[in-house]
């Protein structure tokens, strides 16, 4: 790992490549910016609506022709939408890419927008938004989310009913026409490649395509945060919180990770232990901890019964306040432990190269450099139990906001 080549196109599009030995296949991820963040706010699931529609027929070929395309040449795609971007990926073996590009390329470039394809792409965002009513779990998280973050960082990629009713086939051709462009994209390749050829081989695709979208700031002004309720006669409890934490590119970064890995690593991590093993509250408890380029967040989530919600919540956030006191500072054993997982997690994302792709493309919005596996292990390495112990007692995890669904309504001084 490590041989990573990165650089703007002329026409302002960021490419970054990584050569991986001994593979066969490539992975790439293509960050488009026209995620739901971008989406007039009348048109709210209009990039919901666009990601179907890109899959649906390109340049010459409807829909059944461009699969096909794909399906010779062995090419697996996915597309998601994201707060900025809508994400594209595709893995193909390494000696299809220069065949592949092309069928990739006019996903974004020159997709149909068949006027048959409308209505069934618009359903299916549609049923999302109303199969959500069965899942309490994620609907939980919707509803933080929501709650902790500004406009538009708390739009739920799945859109709004309203915006989605509203919207028309002209509309989501005049927002991607708008929307995507170079100025802003961000287009990762690792595996079996050689830079120069892969790069020329884009240039050649890209080189009359041109615009650009500005970036959106985070805002400064934060919403009324606090806590939260949705009534559901639900045989569970379903908690959600969360509080603020450093962004991708702080110093801090890596020392956030490592906390968080002691509170919810694995089965001998703090939250499972103390919330589940020794209590019985839960049947799921975890945190994460998830920065980006201007702002980074923890979230947790814990999953009870009615009759022990009060407690788990009371339980779960008296954990994250202990873990910053002289009593419950994370221990060396425990940062070590902490280490190895995340250290394991990075080895396994090296073997895949869908996964690197990703996280090179990710690298490239958030900090604006790639980061080689090495580097982001030596990282990690290097962070001491001591540094560990003085982040969580000067920059402790503090709940602020709290959402909630189920039977009961509970609260709790936690939030502030």
């Amino acid at each position: 790992m490590g041989d990573i080549h990165h650089h703007i196109l002329d026409n302002g599009l960021i490419l970054v490549t990584e050569r991986v030995p001994g593979v066969r296949s490539i992975g790439m991820t293509w960050l488009v910016p026209a995620g739901v963040g971008y989406d007039p706010v009348d048109r709210i699931g209009v990039s919901a609506v666009n990601a179907e529609l890109i899959v649906r027929g390109c340049a010459d070929r409807d829909a059944r022709q461009h699969a096909d395309a794909l399906d010779a040449l062995g090419i697996n795609t996915s597309v998601t939408v994201g707060t900025e971007s809508i994400r594209l990926g595709a893995t193909v073996l390494g000696t299809n890419l220069h065949k592949a590009l092309p069928l990739l390329v006019d996903m974004v470039r020159r997709p149909r927008f068949d006027d048959s394809q409308f209505e069934p792409s618009r359903d299916l965002a549609l049923q999302g938004l109303e199969s959500l009513k069965d899942e309490p779990r994620e609907r939980v998280h919707h509803n933080l989310r929501r709650a902790h973050h500004p406009a538009p960082f708390d739009r739920i990629t799945d859109g709004e009913e309203a915006g989605l009713r509203a919207l028309t086939l002209d509309d989501c051709r005049a927002h991607w026409g708008t929307h995507a462009v170079p100025g802003g994209s961000v287009l990762a390749l690792a595996g079996d490649l050689e830079h120069a050829a892969a790069a020329d081989r884009l240039t050649e695709l890209l080189h009359d395509w041109s615009g650009s979208v500005d970036r959106i700031a985070y805002p400064t002004e934060r919403p009324l945060r606090g806590i939260t309720h949705e009534a559901d006669d639900t045989d569970q409890v379903h908690i959600a919180l969360a509080g603020e934490g450093p962004p991708e590119a702080h110093d801090q970064a890596d020392l956030a990770r490592v906390l968080t890995n002691v509170l919810s690593g694995g089965m001998g991590a703090r939250l499972f232990t103390e919330v589940r093993e020794k209590r019985g509250l839960v049947y799921s408890v975890s945190i994460r901890y998830a920065p980006d380029r201007e702002f980074g967040a923890f979230s947790g989530y814990a999953g009870t019964t009615p009759e022990r919600a009060a407690q788990t919540l009371d339980v779960f956030t008296a954990e994250l306040a202990r873990i910053a006191t002289p009593d419950g500072l994370p221990t060396d054993d425990e940062v070590a432990r902490a280490k190895i997982g995340l250290r394991s997690r990075l080895v396994l994302s090296g073997e895949s190269t869908g996964a690197r792709a990703a996280a090179l493309a990710r690298d490239m919005r958030t900090r604006g450099v790639p980061v080689t596996l090495a580097e982001r292990a030596a990282k990690i390495e290097a962070v001491t139990p001591d540094a560990v112990r003085a982040y969580a007692q000067t920059e402790p995890i503090r709940p602020q906001t709290i959402a909630t669904i189920g039977k009961v309504e509970i609260g709790t001084a936690a939030a502030s």
